[in-house]
């Protein structure tokens, strides 16, 4: 893995495997979308939630890369911020949106789920109130790197705020089992193993799959985009300097 990483962190090595590398990601998310949610519509109704069960198979991948790409995110930064790599800032920029997208879904979901399981569309949860937060941190590094025109500073600025946003990791993941909340306990990774059937299981663990892919193609398109954009607006500042 770290081989891997300091092959891509050469720029041109990056753009030549992300050329390719990207709509592969993309197939592979929509094939495994299309079985994940035939699978998903396929299985039995649950005996408590019937039909409403499956917002899980939207609402839990998301709710997981929510998390993910936060990490992404901060490992990005910390790259950035002590070894100043330029690719390494391109894919911590890149990343945020992505990040905030994912949350988005996650908390809309739980909300269009939460209605009918709790009779209410938003409670102040521990795990909700973790993971709006969360949502208010992509909200914040995206705000601040578009408020500053200096990109050192902007990138210093913004590594620096997903690093402290990180600490909210442990909160979002834990707080089912810190405090006592309505939102239920890991179902699937879990040490006695999963706590639901194969019915259910393995379309969930489809899309999971799939929300990755997905996440892996558009970061690296992302990403390719920063480094256009940074190579432009350099060639345009050695045109005007003659």
């Amino acid at each position: 893995m770290i081989q891997a990483l300091a092959f891509l962190s050469n720029p041109e090595r990056f753009m030549a495997f992300s050329r390719w590398a990207a709509p592969m990601f993309g197939v592979i998310a929509v094939v495994l979308a299309v079985a994940g949610l035939w699978l998903g519509f396929a299985a039995p109704e649950d005996y408590q939630q019937g039909d409403t069960v499956r917002i899980m198979f939207i609402h839990v991948p998301a709710a997981w890369l929510s998390m993910f790409v936060y990490i992404c995110l901060a490992v990005a930064s910390f790259l950035a911020l002590v070894f100043r790599h330029a690719l390494a800032d391109a894919a911590a920029q890149a990343a945020a949106p992505l990040g905030a997208a994912f949350t988005f879904i996650a908390l809309v979901t739980g909300a269009l789920w939460g209605r009918p399981m709790w009779g209410a569309w938003w409670v102040w949860d521990a795990r909700l109130t973790s993971v709006f937060v969360l949502f208010l941190v992509y909200v914040a590094y995206i705000a601040l790197r578009a408020s500053l025109d200096d990109e050192t500073k902007a990138a210093r600025a913004g590594a620096i705020l997903a690093l402290v946003g990180a600490v909210n990791l442990p909160v979002v993941k834990f707080s089912v089992d810190w405090w006592n909340t309505l939102h239920q306990g890991a179902s699937v990774f879990r040490a006695e193993g999963p706590a639901m059937t194969n019915d259910f299981l393995w379309p969930l663990l489809l899309m999971g799959l799939s929300f990755m892919s997905a996440f892996g193609s558009l970061w690296l398109v992302g990403i390719r985009a920063q480094v256009w954009r940074r190579r432009a607006e350099a060639a345009a500042l050695r045109a005007a300097r003659g």
